[in-house]
């Protein structure tokens, strides 16, 4: 999840856990805490693009550094919380509550964690939410704004209680949302199942996540062998409505001659195989389908362009770092928004169009098949 997020959520259990005894530092420490796993990006610099891929999220959102910071860090802290007699225990309890969370909610996310570190290298993946999703985090910023005025010395219990009522809402507001996105996941998850089957198509597996900022239209990428399938449903679109698929072949073929090119086997293992690949000029092109595609409407007339968000140039005669990231443009940012929430309340005519892929720098874009 997104910085803003990951700060609000720590101070939540910040206060939960210390608010008693450190008042409103409380929230500082837990907002602290609570954005500390994802420090791990001071190291980019440092690294190069496919070290990035597997150190962000890596060992330090696993569950063993979480315990070993748990126990390391439990006895300083209560030390610098002597006065507010905080005891070593509850320290510790502090510092796995707030990393844990913070794990478990990237879990949401279609990204995934490196939970088991070092003994598995499989990331977890729930794919139920957005990386940024306002109506997840405004119940907790609200709250603690609220929490922020009330006073942190020598505290009523009356005042407590109302500290703890705030934050209770809160809390159980944002997980009541998570609960929600879990239903919506598993409702549109059994009207893919259904279109799938109606068509007799056959498939090794499937997955599917939401769009950016809402859990109301869903995404599905169903990969078959040699092509993946990507098709689009709104919670609010009619049980017997079909789904429309956008075809992309994979081309496995292209990637034969780098196979064994360290960059190559990362993305393979990053993108859990959910990956397109194309030729270009100096190496080779390539896209995670997971993570959706920027949407670009008649560049061609009555054509769609989709630009992938997670996609690489891989250059096997560049002399520094040979894998770059290519950041499709996102043109009109607010048409994007309006068609998302159109396509969300059943306006098709303004989503659908004839596919093409495109972001595929010295390449025309690509026209697709569609199963409708």
């Amino acid at each position: 999840m997104d910085s803003l997020t990951q700060a609000t959520l720590g101070a939540a259990i910040g206060e939960a856990v210390l608010g008693k005894k450190l008042g409103n530092k409380a929230l500082l420490w837990g907002a602290l805490f609570g954005t500390l796993p994802d420090l791990d990006n001071i190291l980019n610099p440092l690294l190069d693009t496919a070290q990035e891929l597997e150190f962000h999220r890596g060992a330090s959102h696993s569950l063993l550094i979480m315990i070993l910071a748990s126990f390391l860090l439990a006895k300083p802290l209560a030390k610098l919380w002597k006065k507010q007699k905080v005891s070593p225990a509850r320290a510790g309890t502090f510092i796995f509550l707030v990393w844990f969370t913070h794990v478990l909610i990237d879990c949401f996310t279609v990204y995934g964690t490196s939970v088991l570190w070092p003994f598995s290298e499989t990331r977890v993946a729930f794919n139920h939410m957005f990386i940024i999703d306002p109506l997840y985090t405004l119940p907790l910023v609200v709250s603690l704004f609220c929490l922020a005025f009330y006073r942190t010395k020598k505290q009523q219990k009356k005042q407590q209680k109302k500290r703890t009522r705030i934050l209770s809402w809160g809390l159980g507001l944002s997980t009541s949302y998570v609960a929600f996105t879990i239903g919506m996941k598993f409702l549109v998850s059994a009207a893919f199942d259904a279109d799938l089957a109606r068509r007799e198509a056959t498939y090794d597996r499937r997955m599917e996540g939401p769009t950016p900022f809402n859990t109301l239209l869903w995404r599905s990428v169903v990969d078959r062998e040699n092509e993946l399938w990507v098709g689009y449903r709104s919670v609010f679109d009619k049980p017997s409505a079909p789904i429309r698929w956008t075809i992309y072949p994979k081309q496995k073929e292209v990637l034969e001659p780098y196979k064994n090119e360290r960059e190559i086997e990362t993305l393979q293992w990053f993108s859990r195989g959910w990956w397109i690949a194309r030729p270009h000029a100096k190496g080779v092109w390539l896209a995670d389908l997971r993570f959706g595609e920027n949407r670009t409407y008649n560049a061609k007339p009555s054509t769609v362009d989709s630009k992938f968000i997670f996609s690489w140039s891989f250059r096997p005669a560049a002399e520094r770092d040979r894998l770059r990231a290519t950041h499709p443009e996102v043109r009109d940012a607010k048409d994007s928004m309006n068609r998302i929430f159109g396509r969300i309340v059943g306006k098709d005519e303004q989503w659908e169009a004839n596919p093409r892929l495109a972001g595929i720098r010295g390449s025309l874009p690509e026209s697709l098949n569609v199963t409708d």
